[in-house]
């Protein structure tokens, strides 16, 4: 076999990240034939201050797994410490016969083991709701430094760390943290003033930030602070998850539709983030919302700047999501209210009657389902570093048509016209049709890989489970060997340590992220099997003000042969994108970088960061 066609050699021309392993350790409870279904554990559905006739109070059902007290699982470990009352709050069990028996603790803002089960039960049912989206086991992929290891496939939540303080996703210990805080004098809302707030007991701070974590886990380059769009998205991201999961508490979606007299766009209930959190620090609005208020002489939505603050820009992603949530829930909800109106299309004011409330609220929950089942499946079509809003609009239509070609509702439509609104345009592109925005399939001349064909995988009897650290180093390797040989680098954005096109800059062996299967079950039955992994490259950039790094590479899919179905690609070679990092660097994301020495370093955790207040 000729030199340039034999394949890459670990270690000498390319590398494999720990995370490849850590996959593995993903798996969570299996249950057995004897094992009940679900846990049904009550919580609360927004956050203490909201009224129980506002559907406040929820029961879900987890996925059942066996508990030690904490409540200590599989993929979640509840460690109730708090530093700050020098105290610890005890271990929720939720094994314990009379616990069982009344279906875990009753709602409370001053019994710390609620609040306990509260963080385990809604990261639980977030968790599930992306294995189901992305047809297998999401892994964390957090490091711990030496000294603190532990089991690194449960991510600890820790409800009472701190006081006067946020939460946030902790991706250097592997923890979520939650703060609580006393109200200011006036505040607004069911909040006394001077009272204290729990952020572990809003579902929307919880979700948010658990859904912050489980990106990690799927993106790690996600977390570099090279734009407002790497960040943005993390902050919208997590909020689109918060938001369509409101959608699955049917008692408060039917009390939305009766309040809002069917215009859920202005059914705030539903639409806004952190509520109680918001309130208490004297606002009349809750934190964030989906659905813009036109306002001060505004006539259209807000327009995407991609040197907007990240919440900014995060704010725009969910906005235009909603918007196209909210234009096919109209197109569904069309027949229904024109029959309620006599014809006319529009209601009367007044309540909406009784049996169209619950068409309403199925019709919004199943609807919230599919979008956050699309918002979720799509992470796997995004690129690996650097990632554009416009990039995850691609993503977006590029993974629905993969799993559903027909789309007689218009989902895709609705959704490039609401990003076009906000002026969020992918790169290179010559049209916003859809055939123009999905992925294009690779163009290569060695079609597949055998050795990453489904008949060659090995799995733990689930093909969405793999079946060893060993079998996923397997896999990366057959990857790596094909994507590093010399003739394939450009293909998958890398390049040669020599090409000419790097000056100065010192180019690192490329890097096998990930390498995952899934299985996929679409609408009308049809299942889907992928192999999707990551590929990237690290360039160290010379510049005169310090140093950085900056990085390129693949998305790379499969299909159950082991042909090339995507690459995505980022150019580690591309002079525009290391030029917007070093202007992001040193201009509106300068608090996320240090300068050591000659070298410039991201801050170890951006997305706290992100979650404490900026310095005036």
């Amino acid at each position: 076999m000729e030199a340039e066609t034999q394949d890459a050699l670990e270690g000498r021309d390319f590398t494999i990240a720990p995370s490849v392993s850590r996959a593995a350790q993903g798996n969570p409870y299996e249950r057995s034939p004897e094992d009940p279904r679900h846990r049904r554990l009550s919580i609360f559905s927004l956050d203490p201050a909201a009224s129980q006739l506002d559907g406040a109070i929820a029961e879900v059902k987890v996925p059942y797994e066996p508990l030690a007290p904490g409540p200590l699982g599989v993929l979640f470990e509840v460690d109730d410490v708090d530093d700050a009352q020098g105290t610890h709050w005890g271990h929720a069990d939720l094994e314990d016969r009379s616990v069982l028996l009344r279906n875990g603790y009753a709602p409370s803002t001053t019994n710390p083991l609620f609040h306990q089960q509260m963080v385990y039960a809604v990261c639980s049912t977030v968790y599930q709701n992306f294995r189901e989206a992305l047809g297998r086991q999401v892994s964390w992929d957090f490091a711990l430094p030496p000294g603190q290891e532990r089991d690194r496939a449960r991510l600890r939540i820790v409800p009472h760390a701190f006081e006067d303080r946020n939460a946030f996703y902790d991706r250097s210990t592997g923890e979520l943290r939650f703060g609580y805080f006393r109200a200011v004098d006036d505040p607004d809302g069911r909040t006394p003033p001077g009272g204290v707030v729990f952020t572990c007991l809003s579902h929307d701070i919880v979700a948010h930030e658990v859904t912050h974590a489980l990106l990690d886990g799927l993106r790690s380059h996600f977390c570099h602070p090279v734009g407002s769009d790497v960040l943005g998205f993390h902050e919208g991201f997590a909020d689109l998850v918060a938001i369509f999961q409101h959608f699955s508490y049917r008692d408060m979606v039917r009390v939305a539709v009766r309040r809002s007299e069917g215009r859920l766009e202005s059914a705030t209930l539903l639409t806004g983030i952190a509520h109680q959190f918001s309130q208490s620090r004297g606002s009349t609005q809750p934190l964030r919302t989906a659905f813009e208020h036109m306002a001060d002489g505004n006539h259209g939505p807000k327009r995407y700047d991609r040197n907007d603050e990240a919440h900014d820009v995060g704010e725009v992603l969910v906005q235009a999501v909603f918007a196209a949530w909210m234009t096919v829930f109209n197109r569904k909800v069309e027949r229904y209210i024109r029959l309620a109106s006599g014809g006319t299309g529009r209601l009367p004011p007044g309540q909406v009657p009784s049996d169209l409330q619950d068409i309403l609220a199925e019709e919004a929950s199943a609807l919230a389902a599919q979008f956050l089942t699309i918002c979720i499946r799509a992470i796997d079509y995004c690129p690996p570093v650097d990632m554009s809003l416009g990039e995850y609009l691609r993503a977006l239509i590029t993974a629905d048509h993969d799993l559903v070609p027909e789309d007689p509702w218009g989902y895709r439509e609705a959704l490039i016209d609401a990003f076009r609104l906000r002026g969020i345009y992918p790169p290179k592109v010559t049209s916003l049709s859809e055939d123009s925005l999905r992925w294009r399939r690779p163009e290569l001349s060695v079609a597949s890989i055998p050795d990453l064909s489904f008949g060659k995988l090995q799995f733990a009897g689930d093909p969405a489970a793999p079946a060893s650290p060993d079998e996923l180093r397997r896999q990366a390797r057959a990857l790596g060997g094909f994507v590093a040989r010399p003739e394939q680098l450009t293909h998958f954005g890398l390049a040669r340590s020599d090409d000419p096109a790097l000056g100065n800059d010192i180019l690192h062996l490329p890097c096998v992220q990930s390498i995952r299967s899934s299985r996929r079950v679409g609408p009308d039955g049809q299942v889907v099997f992928d192999l999707v992994a990551e590929v990237t490259q690290r360039r160290t950039v010379m510049d005169p003000r310090g140093r950085f790094d900056a990085y390129g590479g693949a998305t790379v899919i499969l299909g159950p042969k082991g042909e090339f179905r995507y690459v995505i690609v980022k150019s580690v070679l591309s002079a525009d994108r290391i030029d917007r990092q070093r202007d992001f660097i040193h201009g509106t994301g300068k608090r996320f970088w240090e300068l050591r020495g000659h070298s410039l370093h991201p801050i170890s955790n951006a997305l706290k960061l992100l979650h404490e207040p900026r310095a005036s």
